[in-house]
């Protein structure tokens, strides 16, 4: 059996060179932009590898198994047969258990990759072990899923190298972060690549499918024509960037009362995060990281001692462990989920964020230092208006569902937004003993 020659451009040449065994690269993104031939990458190096190693096992994966079978498999089996690979000769296809079996004992494993509130943890993997796998679509995916998917590339290993393909086009969830925006500060992990393909990319890409990219609205072409990863017009975002960006300047807004709002760690797996404030000017950020609760109540006491802040000035997050440090502070304690000041919100964070929101843009709040400015404007542009309930509250993304599309928890954001507790009750302080 011979297989035809498959031409690849250059962008698709690197990626295979980034996944071949000689190279230390556990996890390829490839994309950004439509046509730049991506199903057709991860297709074309799934069979390859199955027929070059006998007896691996590869996955190919999408969010919807339909999906997967409608789209990415038809390109597989397309390039089967520019190979000369014949069904029921080189390779069997189970439609029943979504598995491929090849002539020479490998296997190819198909399966759809949605967060199911039933198996929050991907149990439906079970004890799947795989040499490599390809994620067609990933920016469906879930951060946690491709985590837990990639602890189970340990079957016969080439050259004792895991090995990952994902495809996307641009998006603000997790890849952002994890893969281009990491590229782009060169801070990507040095067992990870980006490959940016465009359909300029690709030589064999039709004239009049460019023209209609080019008559495409602005959002979409900017995002599948020009992959541009910044491009955002997010109706759902409750934070403007530009308003966002006019935070960082040296005015204290406000002065007189000072503050402390603190997001405690839930259970050591997060930041503690320490904001203090000069009315509405925050003048410090303090981090700690996987601290216990004695240090953070420790730290608390000492930034009230020396910024002079009384203690029903000091609101913490009561959530979680949380609530051992307002035990031992007797402050005010901050649960996200408590009944709100105005009845159209679903909770009070909700209407803490939408007050934030409303001060921001009104340019009522300030940052003095610059050194976590992308970082504070990252997490507040994760903060989303949330779908409506039945009474139709407003309401805000719940935190654990941006950390699993993002990949990372908004604390900082989340201690800021609780300086709107003062906000949204004024004279608290007046009827409190310190």
């Amino acid at each position: 059996m011979e297989a035809r020659q498959i031409i690849y451009h250059d962008k698709q040449k690197h990626a295979l060179e980034l996944l071949s065994y000689e190279s230390p690269i556990a996890q390829v993104l490839y994309g950004g932009g439509v046509f730049s031939g991506k199903s057709f990458l991860g297709c074309d190096w799934q069979i390859k590898r199955r027929l070059k190693y006998p007896g691996t096992k590869g996955l190919i994966g999408r969010a919807e198994l339909k999906k997967l079978r409608l789209s990415t498999m038809q390109t597989f089996f397309e390039l089967c047969t520019l190979h000369g690979l014949k069904p029921n000769v080189h390779y069997t296809y189970n439609g029943q258990d979504h598995v491929i079996k090849w002539y020479n004992g490998s296997q190819t494993i198909l399966m759809d990759l949605a967060d199911m509130p039933s198996d929050p943890d991907f149990q439906r993997f079970g004890s799947i072990e795989i040499t490599d796998y390809f994620v067609d679509e990933v920016a469906e995916v879930s951060k946690r899923c491709i985590d837990i998917l990639q602890s189970r590339v340990r079957y016969k290993l080439i050259n004792d190298r895991p090995k990952g393909l994902m495809t996307c086009n641009p998006s603000k969830g997790w890849l952002y972060n994890d893969f281009y925006y990491a590229n782009l500060k060169g801070e990507l992990r040095n067992d990870r690549a980006f490959v940016q393909a465009l359909p300029t990319d690709n030589p064999y890409i039709s004239q009049t499918y460019l023209e209609n990219l080019q008559k495409l609205p602005e959002y979409d072409r900017k995002r599948l024509l020009e992959g541009n990863w910044e491009f955002d017009d997010d109706s759902d975002k409750l934070f403007n960037t530009e308003n966002l960006l006019r935070m960082f300047r040296n005015e204290v807004i406000n002065e007189g009362k000072k503050y402390i709002t603190a997001d405690i760690a839930r259970f050591g797996k997060d930041r503690t995060i320490i904001c203090v404030w000069e009315g509405l000017t925050i003048i410090d950020i303090i981090e700690l990281n996987r601290a216990a609760i004695d240090e953070v109540v420790n730290k608390i006491r000492v930034v009230m001692k020396e910024h002079s802040i009384l203690l029903q000035n000091v609101i913490a997050d009561e959530d979680g462990i949380g609530a051992g440090a307002v035990d031992y502070l007797k402050c005010v304690g901050f649960q996200n989920g408590s009944k709100p000041k105005h009845p159209q919100y679903q909770n009070l964070k909700s209407e803490c964020y939408y007050k934030l929101a409303q001060y921001v843009e009104e340019n009522k709040v300030t940052i003095l230092s610059s050194t976590r400015k992308e970082q504070i404007v990252r997490e507040l542009e994760m903060i989303k208006r949330h779908r409506a309930d039945v009474d139709g509250k407003l309401q805000v993304t719940p935190k654990d569902v941006i950390k699993n599309r993002e990949g990372i928890s908004p604390d900082v954001a989340d201690a800021i937004m609780m300086r709107m507790y003062f906000e949204l009750n004024p004279s608290y302080g007046q009827y409190v003993v310190g």
